[in-house]
């Protein structure tokens, strides 16, 4: 096994939170609190760069999408015009 550098993440919360986050790990069938949460924060936090990257893939991506529509954006064509007198037309 590869050694890891650890390190410390603290957060305060409520007696309210902190009952409902053990119960939630207790029902969820988590040896502990911490495995709950690093766990559910792991999950979300992958599923949210996920969705991110979807949209922008990499860096390249971003650079051909913002220089496009913003630094250097190009005219319609014809094809782009009539695609939205028809779609104006089905409104």
């Amino acid at each position: 096994m590869k050694n890891r550098e650890m390190t410390r993440f603290d957060a305060r919360l409520t007696k309210e939170q902190k009952e409902l986050f053990e119960y939630a790990s207790q029902i969820g069938g988590f040896r502990t609190l911490t495995d709950f949460v690093l766990s559910t924060v792991q999950s979300k936090a992958e599923e949210i760069v996920k969705e991110h990257n979807k949209i922008l893939a990499s860096k390249e991506d971003q650079e051909i999408f913002f220089d496009l529509v913003f630094t250097n954006p190009k005219k319609p064509n014809k094809a782009l015009k009539s695609a939205l007198k028809e779609y104006n037309k089905k409104l």
